[in-house]
């Protein structure tokens, strides 16, 4: 058997009436735990090998909880509450990093971003879309979509009513974690799986989706896609604040650093650099051509947007009379055409 482990949660959840996984709460999930910890659990839960996720009963949390009162403190007092729980239990353990297999398993890594454990990008989530179930969310949790009808007439005629959020894959994030230090003015746009880094306020407008997030302290009031991992910044004086779409996915990532402004309506393609300007209205894609104006505004050269991927201190703007794509910087025409070469 293994004696490391890449993760571990112990976790309750939400089963259909054929016993598959719609959901699971992990409160406190554990990154690369102590040898200690799988030795003293593995034995209760039967683990041998690999990434499994294992149902368990309350009388297994206790015994749980017994086995790590000298090894795991925290661990220990979580599995003493969850041996008093009505709903299905689950281990989660991942002896590595690896291609999703279940539900739960998908969930574990969900958490992990949500809990500030791991910053986007920095998990494998191959697969997780068919893994997360389409559900009702629910005044009463997680509803099966098959078994919603059935339970909005029982709560009917019970006289009360089942509420339905929303229709998705992706829970609100904060049903499971709420990160400490944030300010969210609507917790509906923010999805498990989003990184929320201390000091970032999230407005109204603003939404941040999974495997995407904020470094902090900042503020939000456009789109995060999933793959943009926007840099510190400061709300004001040159704050990192985000108005506009930031668009990753896949296996890109789109990191914004500290300081930038991407205004209303705006969006990016590529990376940005410290202290950078993407003005109202402006999507700036990859193959963007942009012409680079020094200091005096006279054109030094017609380059595409990413050969200025992360470059520092520059202002994106459209040109009103021609419509042109326009960039400025602090450096001077020479400095940058230098440092674009040596990029190149």
């Amino acid at each position: 058997m293994s004696t490391t482990l890449f993760s571990l949660a112990f976790g309750v959840g939400t089963q259909n009436r054929q016993g598959a996984w719609l959901e699971v709460f992990y409160a406190a999930p554990v990154l690369k735990p102590s040898a200690e910890v799988l030795a003293a659990i593995a034995p209760i839960l039967g683990y041998t090998e690999g990434n499994q996720a294992i149902a368990f009963s309350t009388a297994q949390a206790s015994q749980l909880a017994e086995a790590l009162k000298s090894v795991d403190a925290a661990q220990a007092a979580l599995l003493t509450r969850l041996a008093e729980s009505h709903k299905p239990l689950v281990a989660t353990l991942l002896a590595e990093d690896a291609q999703l297999s279940s539900t739960p398993e998908a969930y574990l890594k969900l958490h992990l971003l949500s809990h500030r454990l791991v910053k986007p990008h920095g998990l494998n989530l191959t697969g997780i879309f068919p893994l997360l179930p389409n559900v009702a969310w629910t005044s009463q949790g997680a509803v099966d979509l098959s078994e919603l009808a059935e339970l909005q007439l029982e709560a009917r005629l019970r006289g009360e009513l089942l509420e339905v959020f929303s229709v998705d894959k992706f829970p609100k994030m904060t049903d499971y974690v709420v990160p400490a230090g944030v300010r969210i003015a609507d917790a509906a746009r923010l999805r498990l799986g989003a990184y929320v880094g201390e000091g970032t306020t999230v407005m109204h407008e603003g939404f941040i989706n999974f495997n995407a997030g904020t470094e902090g302290p900042g503020m939000i009031e456009g789109r995060v896609s999933a793959g943009v991992f926007v840099g510190k910044g400061s709300d004001l004086g040159g704050g990192c604040s985000t108005m506009g779409t930031l668009s990753g996915g896949g296996n890109i990532v789109i990191k914004v650093g500290e300081g930038c402004l991407i205004g209303a309506n705006a969006g990016i393609g590529i990376p940005l650099g410290d202290r950078n300007t993407v003005e109202s209205g402006l999507y700036v894609t990859a193959g963007t051509k942009v012409a680079l104006l020094d200091e005096n505004n006279q054109l030094v050269k017609v380059v595409k947007a990413r050969e200025l991927a992360g470059q520092p201190d520059l202002l994106f703007r459209r040109n009103s009379e021609t419509g042109a794509v326009e960039c400025k910087t602090h450096k001077s025409a020479i400095e940058l055409n230098e440092a674009l070469h040596a990029h190149n």
